[in-house]
């Protein structure tokens, strides 16, 4: 960003705190352009361009012949969705009939609201046509040929980007996958057998939950709080009472809830993890996508013995047809790549470079740059259509990063039948249920706001608060 960019940023920054903080009221008019341009010293220009700003975050509206007023504050929220509780049953009931009906429905929504993805019109498409032509030009044979040891130069720029949040990763350290699901697989695969039992967030994304199902492990759900995640008091005590095989958190921004680990947190996790010799699979696919001045850190920055796996993705980040994710193994490097071996053999050879060549050249900053102003700009833009147009009893997370709320509407409401009703309307939501093993999460379900904001997906959340209401 230019200078005069960074400027209007600023004071819009600085406006929102004001908001988010309760100085500034809704109904509250504003400062005069002029105000703004004398007070912070810049020019009427750079004044306007702050307020656009706001507008587009959904936090002031302009009023003709009148000036500007704060249009929503989060304080119309009173309560965050409290702290899961997840019931500890020997057995889950499946869910599959629901994962499987929203995936295909998917396909009839005219508003998509359910799956955390970047609309099309985020991705560098031309910039990425480029990176894949220069990829052609640069591998042997075209890159029409296997590859044995993946891209080597994405290697060494997922390694050299690590330094950003504490990490110490050299090229050699990483394994290429094709996508964070994958990498999550294979180290399953590699770490346990049939009957062991892991530890998971709850909620906790269902692809997850649907992967340990299918390996015949034990999943253990333990209580997660919307802003700080999942209860260390809790971790360490399931550890002490139960013989557990390994962990996965979402540290980052979590899929569904949101929620992003402090640093103090993540620090204990991972010593707490290290006490105990459990693996620790931390699936950090998110963490790019921050709303605050810096990439939150990981516990791949605190882990010295190597007991933490982290996995990663440019599926959430940048483009997800394209299949680039990655594992950081630590010690059980080996293991990992002998199951990558047994299961895929190969990794992509043409898209896995063309990323490579696009973190090279520097774009991929610049395109997150862009990307996290639009997200947060929509995430301000959802909550306040839900505190509009949603029951007053709704309860629904305010995450610092990522594409992802988690609704919770009163008790009594049954979010199946509020999608089913949704879709029907071409509105694709994703009903909390589908997020656990348990009976729970009934009247919760999950938005996302990856695409671009317009009239379209505001009536839609119109729509889905008057049914909600119902």
């Amino acid at each position: 960003m230019n200078k005069k960019e960074l400027l209007y940023i600023q004071i819009a920054n600085t406006i929102e705190h004001q908001i988010k903080n309760g100085v500034l009221k809704v109904g509250d008019k504003l400062p005069s352009l002029r105000s703004i341009s004398t007070d912070k010293g810049v020019s009427i220009s750079t004044s306007q361009q702050a307020y656009f700003e706001l507008e587009s975050r959904g936090l002031a509206e302009s009023r003709p012949q009148s000036g500007y007023y704060v249009s929503y504050a989060h304080k119309n929220f009173h309560n965050l969705p409290a702290v899961s509780q997840p019931i500890m049953a020997k057995k889950g009931d499946k869910v599959d009939d629901i994962m499987t009906a929203v995936i295909q429905n998917s396909e009839k929504a005219e508003v998509y609201l359910s799956s955390a993805i970047l609309a099309p019109e985020l991705v560098p498409i031309p910039k990425l046509n480029k990176s894949l032509v220069a990829a052609t030009r640069s591998l042997k044979d075209s890159g029409v040929g296997y590859s044995k040891i993946g891209s080597v130069k994405l290697k060494t720029q997922i390694a050299k980007r690590s330094l950003s949040w504490g990490g110490k990763l050299q090229t050699d350290d990483i394994i290429t996958t094709g996508g964070s699901i994958d990498s999550i697989s294979f180290c399953l695969l590699s770490l346990t057998k049939r009957g062991d039992t892991i530890v998971v967030e709850s909620p906790v994304y269902f692809g997850i939950l649907r992967l340990a199902q299918s390996l015949g492990l034990h999943v253990i759900e333990l209580p997660t709080h919307p802003i700080t995640g999942i209860e260390v008091d809790a971790l360490k005590k399931v550890i002490e009472k139960k013989k557990i095989k390994l962990c996965i958190l979402i540290t980052n921004f979590s899929n569904p809830m949101g929620s992003c680990m402090p640093d103090e947190n993540k620090k204990v996790v991972v010593q707490l993890m290290e006490k105990h010799n459990i693996p620790l699979i931390e699936d950090d696919l998110y963490a790019d996508l921050y709303f605050g001045k810096q990439r939150p850190s990981s516990c791949k920055s605190y882990d010295e013995s190597g007991i933490v796996l982290w996995c990663g993705s440019f599926s959430k980040t940048l483009v997800s047809g394209y299949r680039v994710g990655w594992v950081a193994p630590g010690k059980f490097k080996e293991q990992v790549e002998k199951t990558k071996l047994f299961h895929s053999m190969y990794s992509s050879t043409i898209t896995h470079e063309a990323i490579g060549n696009f973190l090279e050249v520097g774009r991929y900053e610049d395109h997150l740059r862009k990307t996290r102003q639009i997200l947060h700009r929509n995430s301000l833009q959802f909550l306040r259509c839900i505190s509009e147009y949603f029951p007053s009893d709704t309860k629904v997370t305010r995450p610092e990063g990522s594409m992802n709320l988690w609704v919770e509407l009163g008790k009594g409401k049954d979010a199946i039948e509020l999608y089913n009703k949704a879709i029907s309307n071409k509105i694709s939501i994703t009903p909390g249920r589908m997020y656990t093993l348990q009976k729970q999460y009934n009247n919760c379900f999950k938005l996302s706001y990856g695409m671009l904001w317009n009239t379209k997906i505001e009536d839609a959340l119109r729509l889905l608060g008057k049914l909600a209401t119902k």
